[in-house]
């Protein structure tokens, strides 16, 4: 089942990337007592993803949190050292990569896709959402192949 506003985040265990290396984290109690602007990629270093996803948050960070965001992350089906190199790469400083290497987190929120025809499997769909204190507050599921309502245009806009 596909998760919709209004529903509460379910548990999953992700991967936080740090400066000391990678920490688990629960999504429960990851997103508790906090507004978080999460967007997901189908994965780290992909064109659509580098070129205009990931840059977009990075841009809008401040208005962002000027709304009342407390923090934003990035999911990708992907490693925490893939994410951490992206991160770096990206110079996303102010963005939390959060690795869903098995995929269990886009699993659990109902949100895969199969890019086995691009020879990358079981991915994460692209999505961005307002999450505040584990509720969904907004969802935005791209169209296959689309890049436009997930973006962080969109989310100030709905903010």
């Amino acid at each position: 089942m596909t998760i919709k506003t209004g529903d509460k985040l379910p548990e999953a265990t992700l991967v936080k990337v740090t400066e000391n290396g990678p920490e688990q984290v629960n999504s429960a109690d990851y997103f508790k007592g906090r507004k978080v602007a999460l967007f997901s990629v189908p994965g780290a270093f992909t064109p659509t993803c580098s070129a205009k996803h990931l840059p977009g948050f990075v841009d809008k960070a401040d208005e962002l949190k000027a709304k009342g965001i407390d923090e934003i992350a990035c999911t990708a089906v992907n490693d925490a050292f893939v994410m951490g190199a992206w991160g770096k790469g990206a110079h996303a400083d102010g963005i939390t990569m959060l690795a869903d290497g098995n995929g269990d987190f886009a699993e659990a929120v109902g949100l895969t896709m199969d890019g086995k025809a691009f020879g990358m499997g079981k991915r994460g769909q692209r999505y961005s959402m307002v999450v505040n204190d584990g509720v969904v507050e907004q969802l935005n599921v791209e169209a296959p192949g689309e890049f436009k309502v997930s973006s962080a245009d969109h989310m100030l806009e709905q903010l």
